[in-house]
């Protein structure tokens, strides 16, 4: 089954959806509505046709203030049928002091989603609905903001360790004790 096949299916599933394929890379992905993620990966996952049983990554992007949008990507394979599928979804980038931009989550549908989808909200701020656990899984839970995020100022010190340094010179340390 090719692309175009997969992506047949799904939109004879969900007709009043307006999914797209995004074709001008190396690797065709299926550009999806944000609300209807988690229902389109359990129609992957459960369908006899494709049962993409492996979630091998979920990624975020942050495409910064200009284009005002951030992206998940979700790679998945059908180990049995030895097909792969890329496939994303593209939402608002709240602003700053704002909630957090939210999609819902696929952690019920692989279990292996509950450590991406953590890894996606610690370092790039996005909350995953539904997700029984979100809390960060890289930074300590009292960091401030989401490194990884286009808008996110560095903090100098944390806990009275220098987290930047300016202009590469080492802080002055002869304060400490």
């Amino acid at each position: 089954m090719n692309f175009q096949e997969i992506t047949g299916l799904i939109v004879s599933k969900f007709p009043d959806l307006s999914i797209d394929a995004d074709i001008k890379g190396p690797q065709p992905i299926l550009v999806v509505p944000v609300e209807s993620i988690a229902d389109i990966c359990r129609f992957l996952f459960e369908d006899e046709r494709l049962y993409f049983d492996y979630l091998a990554c979920i990624t975020a992007i942050d495409n910064g203030a200009g284009l005002a949008t951030m992206e998940v990507i979700y790679n998945l394979t059908s180990i049995p049928y030895n097909l792969n599928l890329t496939i994303k979804t593209v939402f608002s980038r709240n602003v700053p002091g704002a909630p957090l931009p939210s999609v819902p989550t696929v952690s019920h549908i692989w279990r292996t989603a509950d450590w991406h989808e953590r890894e996606a909200f610690d370092l790039m701020g996005i909350h995953f609905e539904g997700h029984p656990d979100l809390r960060r899984i890289l930074l300590p839970e009292d960091w401030e903001g989401h490194p990884l995020r286009k808008d996110y100022v560095v903090q100098d010190r944390y806990h009275g360790i220098y987290v930047r340094y300016e202009d590469g010179q080492l802080p002055d340390t002869s304060d400490r004790v």
